[in-house]
């Protein structure tokens, strides 16, 4: 497969994953049903397996021992972890609130070390 048309497509998973979090933890927080809906249960799964079957290919095209990439994959399980009490696991709506900011951040994090292809990420 041709390296920018993995590249874009992995780059637009991102951008719709982040966007769709963000919608997801204002419903966790404010306590919409919405988020009990089946489509906001399973879209979420169609996003993150794209941008992962993405990574992995690009990782294989660049090579998976950079040190930015091991970055982004140990941060990527920073942000699921803090996500998921986000989303679902935090017991009280302030609880969700920060968790969700918390995991923003991070995202914001891989996203610098991805740009900047260095763990320092913003900072490089």
């Amino acid at each position: 497969m041709h390296y920018y048309f993995i590249k874009h497509l992995h780059v637009t998973s991102a951008a719709l994953l982040i966007l769709f979090f963000i919608v997801r933890a204002f419903w966790s927080v404010t306590e919409s049903a919405i988020l009990q809906k089946r489509v906001v249960k399973i879209l979420p799964h169609v996003i993150d397996t794209i941008l992962l079957v993405c990574g992995i290919i690009l990782a294989a095209m660049i090579g998976a021992h950079q040190p930015w990439i091991l970055t982004k994959i140990v941060a990527l399980l920073f942000y699921i972890g803090v996500g998921t009490i986000a989303i679902k696991r935090g017991r009280t709506p302030k609880t969700r609130a920060i968790a969700a900011v918390i995991a923003v951040l991070i995202f914001a994090y891989i996203v610098g070390v991805a740009i900047n292809h260095n763990p320092a990420s913003w900072l490089a």
